[in-house]
């Protein structure tokens, strides 16, 4: 699609002209019910101006045989109209939220970094749904009903020319009133889309976070909150109502006047002999197939403006730039590799102008642990985000194996990369889906491998089922340690050559921690590792520490040399063994 707003031309263009096919049959369909429609009237004239009058029985028969099979033709495309364009529409619905969700997971960290999970799946499963209307038999309609309305106007000039143009002024009003209703309905429509993400998202995190909102009986405030938001709503869908009510209306009088002065011209040019009963029966049946599907087009129109919206979000997310789309990214890393990882002068800064990492250099060797302290904020995130290639440098370089990491591919970079953080992400399932998580295929003896290393048969054997029980959304069913373990275990799995530990023992107690600091130790061999250390007694054996404040590094050597030093570390060290 076109960059911006959401354009016919482009609709067409991605949308509907790949399915050409399928919608001109469907188009063929409809216009066969709408001929099968035209049936009626028309028989109707003959039953009451030539059968009834001369009582003619065999004609009355063909009529009746006409009738009922303009009825079943009209009930089997009907049924095929529904069974292919509707499942089409389901489909291409189905499609399209593959799309985004595959569009919205190779965005950058960053976009979620300031965006709600429930706004985003919002996005990602309501917005698309507009589609069907014009995929769908809602398009088709409006093709068909626009057809059929100029088929029957024709009949009707045919019947009575003065009548037919009497009709046309108060119908062409209608259309210019549609027009620009629909006009000011359509960004209404979008920010009811983008009302109902936050309020999805709103409703989300207080889920999520309920234990926190009742801990702090703050449950009224979260009522309220979430009443704003529905109110909101409400305002935006009365708005649209108002407006659609507004053409509907219209509609309704409008033609009703038209209806109103055909029923006095008629009965004059019936009562002058100027015109047959049959022909005046057949002008009003002809103009309820004119005028219905003008009516049916305001109610399809405001459908096809809704799905217009919801694309235009739509859009909006797929114009975003992916992480995988930067043409830099050329160069693939091997399946196997050293992991020598040196930052060379980096400069990094979320917000421009306002830096966060200073002229960092760091040389880490393959194998080594790089242990990183300090204070909050200063820095030590942000350090291991350029380490997982969460985020890029503004200046200077970080290399893999003398490779410059920002020319290389995300996917070939992370094969080699484990992560560890302080509140570990679990997934629902069982605590096997989650070990099994970076290697889905892994096989029994690994699997007990990595559980025997992170220590988590310690706890999962008093399970009932083991493994293979569940633990809740994000783990909830677990404490904090038991969460860590299985985390780390899946880190065991994956054997990344590249190691991010972000205080993976911090929800440990005293014991787990000792037990789990060794499986550590055999984890890091092997592996270029660093380290966010909170409690600076965990990495006393680290190959070299480095004290971050301020976006720089004041203090770099192992733990004895900045000890000896009675500098910062030696300050941060003193303080924590006090405590």
């Amino acid at each position: 699609m076109s960059k911006g707003k959401v354009t016919i031309g482009s609709v067409f263009k991605t949308i509907i002209w790949p399915r050409k096919n399928l919608l001109l049959v469907g188009l063929l369909l409809i216009i066969i019910s709408r001929l099968a429609s035209l049936v009626l009237p028309g028989a109707s004239k003959y039953l009451i101006d030539d059968v009834i009058v001369n009582n003619d029985f065999e004609k009355l028969k063909w009529i009746i045989i006409a009738v009922a099979s303009a009825i079943v033709v009209q009930a089997i495309t009907s049924f095929l109209l529904t069974r292919l364009l509707s499942v089409e529409a389901q489909h291409l619905i189905a499609e399209l939220r593959v799309q985004v969700q595959k569009k919205v997971i190779g965005l950058p960290v960053n976009f979620f970094d300031n965006s709600k999970s429930g706004e985003l799946v919002s996005r990602i499963m309501t917005d698309v749904e507009g589609v069907r209307n014009l995929v769908g038999t809602g398009l088709v309609q409006l093709v068909g009903g626009t057809i059929t309305a100029i088929i029957s106007l024709f009949l009707l000039i045919q019947i009575s020319p003065m009548m037919t143009a009497l009709v046309l002024i108060p119908v062409a009003l209608f259309g210019f009133i549609a027009m620009k209703a629909f006009a000011f309905i359509r960004p209404i429509f979008k920010e009811r889309r983008i009302i109902n993400a936050e309020v999805t998202g709103r409703l989300t995190e207080t889920l999520n976070g309920v234990r926190v909102i009742k801990g702090f009986n703050a449950e009224q405030q979260e009522i309220e909150s979430f009443e704003n938001g529905v109110d909101k709503l409400f305002l935006n869908i009365k708005k649209s109502l108002t407006s659609t009510a507004f053409v509907t209306s219209s509609a309704t009088f409008l033609l009703g006047l038209a209806s109103a002065g055909i029923m006095g011209i008629g009965g004059y040019l019936m009562m002058t002999d100027k015109m047959t009963f049959g022909d005046f029966l057949a002008f009003t049946l002809y103009l309820g197939f004119m005028i219905a599907p003008i009516v049916q087009m305001s109610n399809i129109g405001t459908q096809l403006t809704d799905g217009f919206a919801g694309l235009d979000r739509t859009e909006e997310l797929m114009n975003m730039e992916s992480e995988h789309d930067n043409p830099d990214r050329t160069e693939t890393l091997p399946k196997s590799i050293r992991g020598d990882i040196k930052f060379n002068d980096v400069s990094f800064a979320y917000e421009e102008h306002k830096e966060v990492l200073h002229n960092i250099s760091i040389d880490a060797p393959s194998g080594s642990v790089t242990a990183l302290v300090g204070s909050s904020g200063s820095g030590k995130s942000t350090i291991a985000g350029l380490v997982s290639s969460f985020l890029t440098p503004q200046e200077g370089q970080i290399t893999i194996d003398g490779q410059d990491l920002s020319k290389c591919t995300l996917e070939s970079y992370r094969q080699h990369l484990g992560v560890v953080l302080q509140d570990d992400f679990l997934f629902e399932g069982t605590i096997r889906d989650n070990i099994i998580f970076p290697r889905p295929n892994s096989t029994e003896e690994e699997v007990q491998a990595a559980v025997k290393s992170a220590y988590v048969s310690e706890f999962s054997d008093r399970f009932e089922k083991g493994l293979d029980t569940l633990i809740g959304e994000r783990g909830v069913k677990l404490s904090g340690g038991q969460r860590q373990r299985i985390a780390i275990a899946r880190a065991v799995l994956a054997d990344p050559k590249i190691l991010i530990l972000d205080e993976a023992t911090s929800n440990l107690d005293t014991e787990s921690e000792a037990l789990i600091q060794d499986s550590l130790g055999e984890l890091m061999k092997g592996r270029t590792t660093f380290v966010i250390a909170h409690r600076l007694s965990t990495i006393r054996k680290a190959d070299q520490i480095l004290v971050v404040e301020d976006g720089r590094i004041v203090e770099q050597g192992n733990h004895d040399d900045l000890i000896a030093k009675e500098g910062r570390y030696h300050q941060l060290f003193t303080y924590q063994a006090r405590i």
